[in-house]
């Protein structure tokens, strides 16, 4: 089932042993012209200026990656599989002060929604890794994109028409 509403409030907010918020988010992707050119999906943050992936509370009655799958729906107004944790940051939020962890997740894009529920919120846009790494406004979350690049990135021998013998890597699995 999903959900058509934003969850609100923080009384199942989950913090790490050093009084840290825990916070999940995914970096929703597509490949376009047969798995050639990767594409990520930006939003728009709600307060300020810029553009960042899809990211918010963990909550104590989800796990990690249905926090994550939840927040992209939320925020982004986008379903699909969520792959393998891309890894765990510390940041400290500007506009609160406070510490963070967060967690990043890749998803694979199966759907995007006409309707969600902050898309008066929010803006959504496509972009290649190069544009989307330049308009992030998170250090951190560039870190994660960089991890989900490398983990995309096919490893392949060059091959050479004129020689059978020589063989095709194919792209490592995502976990």
């Amino acid at each position: 089932m999903v959900s058509v509403v934003s969850r609100t409030g923080r009384q199942y907010q989950r913090y790490n042993m050093g009084g840290c918020r825990q916070v999940v988010g995914c970096i929703p992707y597509r490949f376009k012209k047969d798995f050639e050119e990767l594409e990520v999906l930006v939003i728009s943050s709600q307060k300020g200026q810029g553009m960042l992936f899809p990211k918010g509370g963990w909550e104590t009655d989800e796990s990690k990656e249905e926090a994550a799958l939840r927040e992209t729906l939320e925020e982004a107004g986008v379903v699909g599989k969520v792959e393998g944790e891309l890894g765990k940051w510390s940041f400290k939020s500007k506009r609160h002060g406070t510490f963070y962890e967060g967690y990043m997740f890749p998803l694979l894009v199966k759907e995007q929604l006409d309707s969600w529920p902050e898309e008066s919120l929010r803006s959504r846009k496509w972009m290649n890794v190069e544009d989307a790494r330049e308009v992030c406004q998170h250090s951190w979350m560039k870190e994660a994109l960089d991890v989900l690049v490398h983990r995309l990135t096919p490893s392949r021998q060059q091959v050479d028409e004129n020689d059978d013998d020589e063989e095709l890597l194919v792209p490592c699995s995502l976990n």
